[in-house]
């Protein structure tokens, strides 16, 4: 069968608005791919720009690209075997974490309530963007430690003390903005030292970097079954998107790629894993022990470092709605250490990313009929 280049669904028009010119088709190193995907805007429920950029950057790398109604983007690179194949659907989450407008204040201040897990703690002199009929530039404001008496400075603060200061008056603001509009993060990612970058949203972004690595190295292996990437949308809301996608595609494997605690001061070892070390290959519930076993020997035998990840609970990540869609999902579960998660300055190894993507890739590869077969005996 001819492999026949299909773009279709919500954002195929215009999809390269996110990436310019020659950066259209053209293959992005490892730390390209991570920032471009981080800096993109995408609050949960509202990842349509993220959406975009995905699409430019797979679209030249599998055979076809697609958005599923809840705005997932699904993108499948056919196996060579000629008879009907078994499906592999690798997912990762394309939305983040950001906040919706609940009040304009009478003073020209916005209330804000949270869009996914944000930590209260770190929102004062964010930089923030209003998504409002323009896109407006603000910073979040809070009550200087200098007006707090001492019983309140060791506090978290409440929402209904942060506000969003747009540096305009109530009726330009509401001429501009209305309850219900949305709030991103305004910062870029940045470089550091020994191959590390930092940013917003690298969870779960660096997941999706994580597939594009591994359909680029899928480009040099033979693969029987077809392989499903998909970026989901509401992960941080409750999953929309996995549900969905995994019950529209029928994988007979899952394999969810997420990020996990990053090694840092103040936590224990054995809570983290190690920036540099390779990918977590996470074991629990949610985790299929074929799946992990055939995970840890193919990294074994293509020289691929890894840590081994203890899951005690199933949620949390994709890996637990795509366990449970449908009459079950045999899945697996690939973790990227990440520091400070949640925050605007995620930071992770570039190297562990590349690594990751290239575990997958040969994971593919040697998935056969055999052991298709073998993920109902126990």
């Amino acid at each position: 069968m001819a492999n026949t280049k299909k773009v279709c669904g919500p954002g195929a028009v215009g999809q390269g608005r996110h990436l310019m010119g020659a950066e259209r088709g053209r293959v992005m190193d490892t730390k390209q791919a991570i920032l471009r995907l981080a800096d993109a805007r995408g609050v949960t429920g509202y990842e349509s720009p993220a959406g975009d950029v995905v699409t430019a950057l797979f679209a030249d790398i599998v055979d076809e690209v697609r958005r599923d109604s809840l705005g997932s983007v699904i993108m499948l690179k056919r196996g060579a075997s000629p008879e009907p194949s078994a499906k592999i659907m690798f997912a990762a989450h394309v939305d983040e974490i950001g906040m919706i407008v609940s009040k304009i204040e009478d003073e020209g201040f916005l209330q804000v309530r949270m869009m996914g897990g944000v930590d209260r703690r770190i929102l004062p002199s964010m930089e923030v963007t209003v998504h409002g009929r323009r896109d407006i530039p603000g910073v979040i404001g809070a009550i200087p430690p200098h007006l707090q008496d001492s019983t309140e400075k060791d506090k978290s603060w409440k929402w209904e003390e942060l506000v969003v200061d747009c540096g305009m008056s109530a009726d330009k603001l509401r001429e501009a903005v209305r309850v219900g509009d949305v709030v991103s993060f305004d910062r870029a990612g940045i470089e550091l030292a020994n191959n590390r970058v930092a940013g917003k949203s690298m969870d779960d972004r660096a997941g999706v970097a994580v597939m594009y690595e591994c359909a680029l190295e899928l480009q040099k292996l033979r693969h029987d079954c077809d392989v499903y990437f998909v970026a989901t949308v509401q992960e941080e809301v409750g999953y929309g998107g996995s549900i969905t996608s995994t019950h529209g595609i029928m994988p007979d494997i899952g394999i969810a790629i997420d990020v996990g605690h990053g090694d840092m001061p103040g936590v224990p070892e054995h809570r983290t894993l190690k920036l540099g070390e390779g990918p977590a290959i996470s074991y629990g519930p949610h985790v299929h022990p074929h799946i992990f076993t055939k995970l840890k020997e193919v990294a074994g035998e293509r020289g691929v470092p890894y840590q081994v990840e203890a899951g005690t609970s199933p949620r949390g990540t994709d890996a637990y709605a795509m366990q449970m869609t449908r009459s079950g999902v045999a899945t697996g579960l690939i973790s990227v250490p990440l520091r400070y998660m949640h925050t605007s300055v995620e930071t992770l190894a570039v190297d562990d990313v590349k690594k990751s993507g290239q575990l997958l890739a040969y994971f593919a590869s040697a998935v056969d009929s055999r052991f298709r077969e073998g993920l109902t005996c126990f």
